[in-house]
């Protein structure tokens, strides 16, 4: 494990931590964001990067679209930026069009993190977000642990506390490419929910929970992203999967496969949703890792969350966090290289 200086922004240092976990996987942290700057996991011969990421502190600034961060308070989308909790309306910082995205224009995937603890193969970042921060109500302490375990495994730990009753939703935000290519249309996806939230036009979920059998939503089993019976009008996907299961523990939530390396990598999370975003917004106008162009469909993200939109939708999983709790949302990223890759229905 080594720690270096990789920027500074506002006059505040940004770092980052090199761990080192089983069979050479090689995983780089920023404190910027928490952010995963670069991810390298065997195959059989070499290491494959697997996630996308940027140079430079001052690129992530000015470039980057979540690559890799930990955002909240609130990941995905509030309608309205606004919410009514206790008898008091609370109006969020709104900065995308008149609804809020990630956090706010300042989230938790902006700001600089402070590494609290280090070990070989893992780190603890840690945040606090003042009462009133985006618009949110109460004082927040968020806590990001990396641990790179056996045998090709990342765990994600978020976890939260708060001195007032406040919506609180992290997630991680990696965009995935197994394979390098340009275009992850070839990569194949399994989402374990056979049910989405759909949304208004400005990705607002309408409250609504429809299945997906025999949509263009149906990734019930692995298929190409960008099946060759929807080639001649190719879907975008930014929308929440609900997932079955309601435990607390961690699940099965999806599988993403290249089928040029044979790399899979399954996401586990103890989350009731996973947002499904295939890139096709991505224009970055900087070079990525390995001087990489980022362009439309360069990468996806599967972020295990709780649903958009949570705190105005009184039928959706909870969400809000009471003096005295913890929040705890756990994922983990586990490759594997084999045609026999465990694949859960």
């Amino acid at each position: 494990m080594t720690i270096e200086r990789f920027g500074s922004v506002d006059g505040n240092d940004v770092l980052e931590i090199t761990l080192n976990g089983p069979n050479g996987v090689d995983m780089r942290v920023l404190t910027w964001g928490a952010v995963i700057r670069d991810l390298m996991v065997p195959l059989t011969d070499r290491l494959q990067r697997v996630v996308l990421g940027l140079n430079s502190i001052e690129d992530y600034a000015a470039h980057s679209p979540y690559f890799g961060a930990i955002v909240g308070r609130y990941a995905n989308r509030i309608g309205h930026a606004r919410f009514h909790l206790g008898g008091h309306l609370f109006r969020l910082n709104a900065n995308e069009g008149r609804n809020q995205l990630h956090g706010g224009a300042k989230g938790f995937g902006t700001r600089v993190w402070t590494l609290i603890d280090h070990q070989p193969s893992s780190a603890t970042l840690a945040l606090v977000s003042a009462d009133g921060d985006m618009g949110y109500p109460g004082r927040l302490v968020a806590t990001c642990t990396y641990e790179l375990k056996e045998p090709c495994t990342v765990r994600i730990v978020l976890e939260a506390v708060c001195d007032k009753p406040t919506p609180v939703n992290l997630t991680t935000h990696s965009y995935f490419n197994l394979d390098g290519s340009v275009d992850i249309s070839s990569h194949h996806l399994m989402i374990a929910g056979h049910f989405i939230t759909p949304t208004s036009p400005d990705l607002i979920p309408t409250g609504a929970i429809e299945g997906v059998a025999d949509t263009a939503y149906d990734f019930a089993t692995l298929r190409p992203i960008g099946a060759a019976q929807l080639m001649t009008h190719r879907m975008s996907y930014d929308i929440n999967y609900v997932l079955p299961h309601h435990s607390g523990d961690c699940a099965h939530a999806a599988t993403l496969k290249s089928i040029r390396n044979s790399l899979a990598m399954e996401l586990w999370t103890t989350e009731p949703g996973v947002q499904f975003y295939d890139g096709h917004m991505l224009d970055i106008p900087v070079p990525g890792l390995g001087g990489a162009h980022y362009g439309p469909h360069a990468g996806l993200c599967l972020e295990p969350q709780r649903f958009p939109d949570g705190p105005n939708k009184a039928h959706f999983p909870p969400c809000i966090l009471e003096p005295g709790q913890v929040s705890r949302q756990v994922s983990e990223l586990r490759f594997a290289l084999s045609d026999e890759h465990h694949r859960p229905g």
